[in-house]
């Protein structure tokens, strides 16, 4: 071969990036996203867990930014598990993501555990600045085949 190959990856290995509309109508789409990449390629992360923080991210995203510009919804599917990210363009990071409250959410209130389901359920999670916001992601990793549902 003369140079670099342009397409080297493993075939577990996939990335997009979508923009969404600024409304509620962004969360269902970006789960059948999710949903449909880890289904097209087989891939072994939790599809389940995937869905559920990318409908977090994305619903924190459209309730909690202002404006009506789009948010971009980047998923990537790699060898070791997956990582999502939606950015925003406020540069704020989102409230107690990497830093925990004291004390348990109110079981009466509908709001409060979003948030605490990403820093749960995920590998890792956290927020970065981007030149025109912010984008906060989570990671999954392979679900071992053992544990795999058949």
């Amino acid at each position: 071969m003369n140079g670099p190959a342009l397409h080297d990856r493993s075939p577990a290995s996939a990335s997009w990036r979508i923009a969404l509309p600024h409304t509620t109508a962004a969360v269902p789409v970006a789960r059948a996203l999710v949903r449909t990449a880890l289904a097209e390629l087989e891939h072994a992360a939790d599809s389940d867990t995937a869905e559920l923080l990318t409908a977090e991210l994305v619903a924190n995203a459209v309730e909690h930014t202002a404006g009506s510009g789009p948010i971009e919804l980047v998923v990537e599917l790699l060898p070791s598990g997956c990582q999502v990210e939606v950015h925003d363009p406020d540069p704020a990071p989102p409230g107690n993501l990497t830093h925990p409250t004291q004390g348990e959410p109110d079981p009466w209130q509908e709001h409060g555990r979003g948030l605490l389901l990403i820093r749960t359920l995920s590998s890792s999670c956290g927020h970065r600045p981007t030149g025109s916001g912010k984008a906060v992601w989570f990671r999954l990793p392979v679900v071992p085949a053992q544990r795999r549902p058949l």
